[in-house]
């Protein structure tokens, strides 16, 4: 299916997935993630015209946090430099219904910048929150940083901003210096990772990243956090991928398979735009704890479903 920036969210045996609209927020929920695209999408949030959330909605992401469900996403009023993070409520049981209340923005007062690519890290009984920022408040640095800051509740966020990363390596720079779209992964020895999207979108170097935290760390002191000095899945022109990033993770129905879901394009040169697909294959974990996500599989080779799925 085409799309962009995919996000999956796992609950009581419902997979729940969110990409970019633009102009609404739609969820897509299905018990089997091979037959995602056969699932009807049920809009839940159209903002109101002229207001400052109105326009460029980027990247939603789903949560279910103390018996209550929100959704993570970027926008503005349609010009780029305001672009920000904000927050939506629902005390429904089931998502898809219900009421969806803005909570507004989410940020510190040391990051009140263009911000995009709300994500939720949770370790150790706290919550995290992750996002994609550019400091130079005139737009015209696009330098692409993330940040990363405790959560006093769902949508507030307390205490200062640490940056954990900038682009350092060439591979990050392709286009301009772009580190976007963290997602944490805890490994099944309880590891923790970032894994980040590096370069233009446009460019067909779009890749992941990783930043491992050292055993015992605070998520928030960027000391504890090691760069891979390579991206961790990067495009594979023999495979019809170009630009494969902005992921998310989900589990088989099971509980014994790790998937990723991504986006790339099929040929070179389609930028950061529509023709992006959505695409999905599973992944393991190397004996020290890390992630191996391989290598994009080729278009049109056929997989085996997740395990567990009926």
């Amino acid at each position: 299916m085409n799309g962009a920036d995919p996000s999956v969210y796992q609950k009581d045996g419902v997979y729940y997935y969110l990409q970019t609209n633009g102009s609404s927020i739609s969820l897509w929920a299905t018990t089997a993630m091979s037959k995602l695209s056969a699932a009807i999408p049920k809009t839940v949030f159209v903002p109101t015209a002229g207001a400052a959330n109105s326009r460029n909605i980027w990247a939603p992401e789903l949560y279910f946090f103390d018996g209550k469900w929100y959704i993570y996403y970027t926008a503005g009023n349609g010009a780029d430099i305001s672009q920000r993070t904000w927050v939506l409520e629902n005390s429904s049981a089931d998502p898809t219904t219900g009421t969806w209340v803005d909570k507004g923005r989410i940020f510190t007062a040391d990051t009140d910048f263009w911000a995009i690519d709300g994500s939720i890290l949770e370790m150790n009984g706290s919550r995290y929150f992750m996002w994609c920022g550019r400091p130079d408040v005139t737009n015209v640095n696009l330098t692409q940083n993330i940040y990363i800051a405790k959560m006093l509740n769902p949508f507030t966020l307390v205490g200062s901003a640490t940056k954990l990363t900038e682009p350092e390596y060439g591979w990050e720079k392709n286009g301009f210096g772009v580190n976007e779209g963290p997602q944490a992964l805890i490994s099944p020895d309880n590891k923790a990772f970032l894994i980040y999207s590096a370069s233009y979108c446009g460019t067909d170097d779009y890749a992941l990243g990783m930043l491992s935290l050292k055993t015992g760390g605070d998520p928030l002191v960027k000391a504890d956090w090691q760069k891979s000095a390579q991206p961790v899945f990067s495009k594979q022109p023999q495979s019809n991928a170009f630009g494969p990033g902005h992921n998310s993770f989900f589990k088989s129905p099971d509980g014994k398979e790790n998937w990723i879901v991504y986006h790339a394009n099929s040929e070179t040169n389609q930028g950061c735009a529509d023709r992006r697909n959505v695409r999905m294959q599973k992944f393991t974990f190397k004996t020290d704890g890390s992630p191996d996500f391989g290598v994009p599989v080729a278009t049109g080779l056929q997989i085996s479903k997740p395990s567990g799925e009926q």
